[in-house]
């Protein structure tokens, strides 16, 4: 008798600690969970662990809540649930009476068991519209009372196909998004509800878990009307066809006005007594066992879950607090907002000479090789070289034929053996002609590349003020054309310069013509003497024919030695051309930098009347939403890492987990 009432004693000592210790280091993680839910952490893109609730329209789901909360929800054709539903289940030995209060919106109502379901489609109504039209806005119902689990479910809308009359067309895929937007994060746990009374595989349900989890080890499933249909129950749930990672259990609805109790006491004989139910294993049967198997999980979830939670919480605090440092502060007086707008064009002076002078892009995206400045305009010149045709250019005719038509035309009462001046100024004329566009066109396409660069620049450190975004734009794209203008003029002059007189001081002109000279006798020799073959072989143009000159053997001398000149003198002219224009493009570009750039950005933004410090005091819309966003999520974060900081404590305090 002793030993008995010993015996006794040990074990309601044992169910007290374990009791004791569940109170003190599982349940203060639930809610923590579940306050954390409550602050809407989510919306950081912080997930946490969930247990969803999806199935089939008419597959039981609300029957298997009921069970669980012992409540009673809307019932009706078609979709009951239409919001997602928040079940916070709190078991309370302690408590007298059920408490039982709906949040949604910024609204708590308290209700009763009875007036529960009613309280649900009114709150239904009020959030997603009469009707039978669906919303993805959360209800949440907190039960506490005797006899129920500690757990948080999540129901969503039974899905559906065929839209019936008074729902949307699309319904089916509003209630898919719904459910992926839950069902996806990893760290949710999918509980499918199933009906005996349909195959496993062709449930809806199951497609959409698969897209998620293919494996099958997020999902638990919960096997309803087990007497509606227990022939080859047992083979389904041990086939596991669907693959169920976490298991089944197979369960009995309620029917008619049981009560609840009553309803376990029918459930328990049926799966004792039933010849074929009786044979699934009891691991796998009853609302006891499938409160067990969820609580089981959601402590595991939870536990594995929390340490992410925690170091999520962190990243995402400690970069929202360091975005909104960077902000820039609300500028009130017009010397704070000189003072920025000074910031901002050294900020953008100091990037374009990184890399339009100095080479240096450390401070962008290196692989972005569009905004390497130096390289891209050397590879411009190198192009613009290429272009500029390396031999003196000539005409389609006959051989020195353009040479002897010139000197004709230009000839005069003068002593035959000099080479008339203005036969050669006017074939110099004719050759720079054929180029005169090209060094313009090298001008006009570096200073597309830099307004590109330029106002890049500007948007990238203008990001804080969109407001005066425009005007910077505005500045950059006049300082540009007045920079492009002077690049044509110098080029114009470059090559009216060229045509002002035949100069060089360049030693290599007059060793080039010496060389090309060599051959003159060896053309004069064929021309004279008509018994010499016609065609010759001259190093500087290969194969050539000459008979034609025979008949201008007065002239034939001159025109060679124009040609060999031009050519010797054409190096030093395209020479000029390159070099000339690329001193000017990097002079031009250093003064645009460290000079003009500033003055045309005060001009523009300050000027008489400082219109760009006025939009500066007046702060963009856009900054200031971001501004309160950040805000309100640094304030959201601090307030999860308190709460997670707290509920650790009470943890620690009270006993090891």
């Amino acid at each position: 008798m002793i030993a008995r009432e010993r015996k006794g004693i040990l074990r309601n000592e044992g169910s007290n600690a374990l009791a004791s210790s569940y109170n003190n280091n599982i349940r203060p993680l639930l809610d923590a969970i579940d306050q954390l839910r409550n602050l809407n952490v989510t919306q950081e893109g912080i997930q946490l662990p969930t247990i969803v609730v999806v199935g089939d329209q008419s597959s039981g789901k609300s029957s298997v809540l009921e069970s669980l909360a012992g409540i009673s929800l809307p019932r009706g054709q078609g979709i009951c649930t239409r919001v997602p539903l928040i079940m916070r289940l709190k078991g309370d030995s302690n408590t007298t009476k059920p408490s039982l209060h709906l949040e949604y919106g910024d609204k708590i109502v308290q209700t009763s068991e009875s007036g529960i379901a009613a309280a649900i489609s009114k709150a239904t109504v009020e959030i997603a519209g009469e009707g039978k039209g669906i919303s993805d806005k959360p209800i949440t119902l907190v039960v506490k009372k005797k006899s129920v689990p500690d757990l948080t479910l999540i129901d969503l809308p039974g899905i559906t196909r065929v839209p019936a009359k008074g729902q949307p067309n699309d319904i089916y895929e509003q209630i898919s998004k719904i459910i992926m937007e839950y069902i996806a994060p990893k760290e949710s746990i999918i509980l499918n509800v199933l009906s005996a009374t349909v195959d496993f595989p062709t449930c809806e349900s199951i497609r959409m878990s698969r897209q998620v989890d293919q494996l099958g080890e997020r999902n638990l499933a919960v096997v309803t009307k087990s007497d509606k249909a227990p022939e080859g129950l047992l083979e389904k749930v041990m086939m596991d066809d669907v693959h169920i990672g976490l298991g089944y259990v197979c369960v009995r609805n309620r029917v008619g006005d049981e009560t609840y109790e009553q309803a376990r006491v029918e459930e328990e004989r049926l799966f004792k007594s039933h010849p074929m139910l009786s044979q699934i294993d009891k691991s796998m049967i009853g609302i006891p066992v499938l409160a067990d198997r969820l609580t089981q999980i959601q402590a595991s979830l939870i536990a594995k879950c929390l340490p992410d939670i925690v170091q999520k919480i962190d990243d995402k605090l400690n970069r929202s607090t360091t975005e909104l440092n960077s902000m820039p502060q609300n500028l009130s007086t017009v010397a704070d907002a000189m003072k920025a707008l000074i910031h901002i064009q050294k900020l953008v002076r100091k990037s374009l000479e990184n890399l339009l002078i100095r080479g240096e892009f450390d401070e962008l995206n290196p692989d972005d090789y569009s905004l390497h400045g130096t390289a891209r305009i050397t590879d411009m010149l190198h192009e613009y070289r290429a272009g500029l045709p390396k031999k003196c250019p000539t005409t389609d005719e006959e051989f020195l034929m353009e040479e002897v038509r010139v000197i004709q035309e230009t000839k005069g009462i003068r002593l035959p053996n000099f080479m008339p001046r203005s036969a050669f100024l006017t074939l110099l004329k004719n050759k720079v002609d054929t180029v005169s566009s090209m060094p313009r066109e090298f001008v006009n396409n570096v200073w597309e590349y830099i307004e590109k660069i330029a106002i890049q620049m500007m948007l990238r450190h203008c990001e804080n003020y969109p407001q005066i975004k425009s005007a910077g734009q505005k500045a950059i794209h006049g300082l540009i054309d007045k920079m492009r203008d002077r690049s044509f003029k110098f080029v114009k002059d470059m090559i009216e310069m060229e045509l002002v007189s035949d100069y060089t001081s360049n030693p290599d002109y007059k060793n080039s013509w010496v060389e090309l000279m060599k051959e003159e006798s060896l053309f004069m020799h064929a021309i004279e003497d008509h018994s010499q073959p016609s065609k010759i072989s001259l190093e500087a143009f290969g194969t050539v024919e000459v008979g034609h000159l025979r008949r201008h053997v007065d002239v034939a001398e001159q025109a060679f030695d124009i040609r060999m000149t031009l050519m010797a003198y054409w190096k030093t002219i395209v020479l000029r051309l390159v070099d000339g224009v690329a001193l000017h493009i990097l002079h031009a570009i250093k003064c645009l930098v460290e000079d003009e750039l500033e003055k045309e950005l005060i001009n523009e933004l300050v000027g008489p009347k400082m219109p760009g410090i006025e939009k500066m005091l007046e702060e963009s819309p856009v900054i200031t939403a971001k501004r309160d966003r950040l805000k309100k999520s640094v304030e959201l974060l601090k307030q999860s890492k308190d709460l997670i900081a707290s509920i650790m404590d009470r943890v620690v305090t009270d006993g090891d987990i």
